[in-house]
This record gives structure tokens, C-alpha cells and sequence, in this order.
């Protein structure tokens, strides 16, 4: 809306006319006194005010609206046939004014310059508007930003206490699985002693109650390897420093424990050049024991098992990545040509007590492989296999050169 202010009626009907014919609303005021009431009630995009009034004169009346905050903003066209000094042209625009016409007014002119301010006074208004909602915006962005640092810190807190927690759980686990295992072997070594002794002097010519005996040594020596397989996957949760580590080195003590298997079986082991890289050494030589010794277990009953170690460096962490002589991984392969398994149950057989095999035929506990598996993500690597039913299997095995 524009507000016209001036002490003559006609000129107020004039202008008013004008402006109507444009569509523009229109509001009057026939003294400043009576414009600055108006002013304070009403919101106007522009004010047209006459310079010489009775009382408050126009100069006077812009001056009081650019003291306000609230009416510093509003355009005000000077409108004067009166005083079209220069002085009066530079007072008007000194005093706040963003026009000074004088009179006889060109219409078409005048029109022009209502309706572009009237456009300037829209386009600040939504720019207002928009920066209302940015900062509105902004605050909820703020306090939400706020919150979800407090939240993250005190969930930081929390998981540094739980972790606390865990690390005295997990040190509190080891000290029990090592009494555990203390107090379950014991009266295991005795039954085995005690069985052994009584066979040997009281059961000599009994053929039954031999074969009774040795089921129970043999339950005993079962349960015997099952605690220390407990036991060594209980150990894999303590913090072990990496060293420098020659594979080469590793797997040769692991071939020279299974020296006899080896010869008993009548198998062959070939093996290529292994890498050098950042371990903990005993832990990579319980997944080689557990492989190897895998790999002669399960061997076919046609030929005799046929073990092939091999390695090559990689570019990535993936099984399939390609070879690189600067790759900063290694891929190392077990393969034998054993029984091995469907491999519909690849998931299975990585899983603490599975076997996929009949026990009283392929002794063991269903542990070895879940411990290799942790052991190999303890080492930030990865560890799959491929089988065919009859066709043997191939352990992969991906790791990283250096610790991280």
C-alpha cells in the first residue's frame, strides 16, 4: 500500500486517481502529524509526502521515520511545487528520501518510479522472508548439530566404559579358561594313567573289555584335544604385539611337526616361496598346523594326499585381485587333493564345533577352522576355500604385508 500525505485535498485526489487506475491501493493523510500516526499502524511499501505542511512538515516527518527502526526502510517520494530549490532538492535527500520531484509532475514518470519501488519493496520483503527461514534454518541445524555432539560424546564415553568393561571381561575369560583347562586335564591324565594300568595288568586276556578300554582312552584323549583347542581359541582374544615374520620359517616348523604324519601317509608337499610380512608368528603357525593337518586328515583313500603351498602378491584385499609385483597384499593357497566338501557349506565349516564329516571316521573337534578364520581377521586379512565333493579343496588366504 502507498501512503500519500499533503495538506491540500485536491492534490490528494489527484495522485490518489493516478495510482488507482494502476492498481495500486492506496492510503491518505492530510498532515504529517496524521501520517506518522498511519505510518505506525500500517505497514506501506512508499510514501508520497508533500514538502510544505502546516505543523510537521514533510522534512521533519521523513527525519522522525529514519530515527525509527521499524520505518527506516520505507522509500519516501518528495512531492513539491514550492520548494524546488537545490537547497531543498539536496535537504530532502539528505533527510532520508530516495526521491525529490518537483512540480509540474510527469505522470508517466512518476508512475515508472512508484512502481519500481513498490517492486524493490516486494523483492526486500521476500528476501526478508527467506532470510527468516535460513535463519530459522540455521538455529535448528545449530541446536541439532549441538545435540548430536553432545549424544556422540556421551556415546564415546559410553563405549570407552564398555570397552573398559570388555577388555577386564576378556582378561578376566583368559585367567578363567586356563584354570579351566588346569582343572579339566588333570583328572583327564589320571583316567588315562589309571584305564592304561588297568589294561595292561588286569585285562591282558579279556578281548571285550580291552575294547571297552580303549573306546574310554580314546573318549579321554578326544576330550584332551578338545580342551586345548578351547583353550587356544580362548588365547586369540589377548593383544599380541606383530613382528617381522618369514613365512618360510613358520611353515617349515609346521612340516617338521608333521614329519611323521607325513611319512606314515606317504605324502607330498610342495611348497613356493613364501613372503616376509608383519604377524604374530605362533598365531599363523596354528593356521598353517590346522590346514596341513587338515589336508592329511582328509585325504582320499585312492592316492596319497598331495599338499601344494602357493603365494603371490596382490594389489588388493579381495580374493580375486589381480597379481602385482608391488601389490601391498598376499594371497596364499592350500590345496590338497582330499575328500573335500560341498561347497554349499563354505559358511558352515568356519564355525566354531562344525564338521561336515562323520567323527568316528575324521577325528576331531570342529575347532580348528573357526580358530584359523579368527586368527586371520585378527591379522586384518581373509580366509575362504573351494571344494568339489571328492576333488580336493583349496584354502585362500589374503593378507596384508604390513600390520595395520
Amino acid at each position: 500500500m502507498v501512503l500519500i500525505v499533503d495538506d491540500i485535498k485536491a492534490n490528494i485526489i489527484a495522485l490518489k486517481k493516478t495510482l488507482e487506475l494502476h492498481n495500486i491501493d492506496v492510503d491518505t493523510a492530510e498532515s504529517g502529524e496524521e501520517a506518522l500516526r498511519k505510518i505506525l499502524k500500517t505497514n506501506y511499501c512508499l510514501i508520497i509526502m508533500d514538502v510544505q505542511m502546516p505543523g510537521l512538515d514533510g522534512f521533519e516527518v521523513v527525519k522522525i521515520l529514519s530515527g525509527n527502526k521499524r520505518t527506516k526502510d520505507i522509500p519516501v517520494i518528495f512531492l513539491s511545487a514550492l520548494n524546488i530549490e537545490k537547497k531543498y532538492i539536496f535537504k530532502g535527500y539528505e533527510t532520508g528520501a530516495v526521491e525529490y520531484i518537483t512540480k509540474p509532475v510527469d505522470t508517466d514518470l512518476l508512475m515508472l518510479k512508484v512502481k519500481t519501488f513498490i517492486k524493490i519493496y516486494e523483492q526486500q520483503n521476500e528476501l526478508k522472508g527467506i532470510k527468516d527461514l535460513l535463519s530459522k534454518e540455521i538455529k535448528i541445524r545449530k541446536e541439532a548439530q549441538d545435540n548430536l555432539e553432545i549424544k556422540i560424546a556421551e556415546r564415546t564415553k559410553e563405549l570407552v566404559l564398555k570397552n573398559e568393561e570388555l577388555e577386564m571381561k576378556n582378561h578376566e575369560l583368559q585367567q578363567f579358561a586356563w584354570v579351566v583347562s588346569h582343572d579339566l586335564n588333570e583328572p583327564i591324565r589320571k583316567i588315562q594313567i589309571f584305564i592304561k594300568i588297568i589294561k595292561d595288568l588286569y585285562l591282558t586276556t579279556d578281548a571285550k573289555a580291552i575294547d571297552y578300554v580303549d573306546r574310554t582312552i580314546k573318549s579321554a584323549e578326544r576330550m584332551q584335544t578338545l580342551i586345548t583347542d578351547l583353550l587356544a581359541y580362548s588365547r586369540l582374544s589377548a593383544q599380541v604385539k606383530p613382528e617381522t615374520t618369514d613365512l618360510n620359517v613358520v611353515l617349515q616348523e609346521v612340516l617338521s611337526d608333521f614329519d611323521y604324519l607325513i611319512d606314515r601317509k606317504n605324502a607330498t608337499v610342495k611348497t613356493s616361496e613364501l613372503p616376509t610380512i608383519d604377524s604374530i608368528p605362533s598365531q599363523l603357525r596354528q593356521v598353517f598346523q590346522n590346514l596341513i593337518g587338515n589336508a592329511i586328515k582328509f585325504s582320499g583313500a585312492n592316492e596319497p594326499p598331495l599338499i601344494e603351498i602357493t603365494s603371490e602378491l596382490i594389489a588388493d584385499k579381495s580374493f580375486d585381485s589381480p597379481t602385482s609385483p608391488d601389490g601391498k597384499y598376499c594371497r596364499i593357497i592350500v590345496k590338497d587333493n582330499g575328500i573335500g566338501f560341498d561347497e554349499i557349506y563354505l559358511d558352515r565349516i568356519f564355525i566354531i564345533f562344525q564338521s561336515l564329516n562323520d567323527r568316528q571316521t575324521y577325528e576331531g573337534t570342529g575347532i580348528g577352522l573357526a580358530i584359523a578364520k579368527k586368527i586371520i581377521e585378527k591379522h586384518n586379512g581373509l580366509i575362504t576355500a573351494k571344494s568339489q565333493v571328492g576333488k580336493g579343496a583349496s584354502f585362500i588366504i589374503v593378507l596384508p604385508l604390513k600390520y595395520e
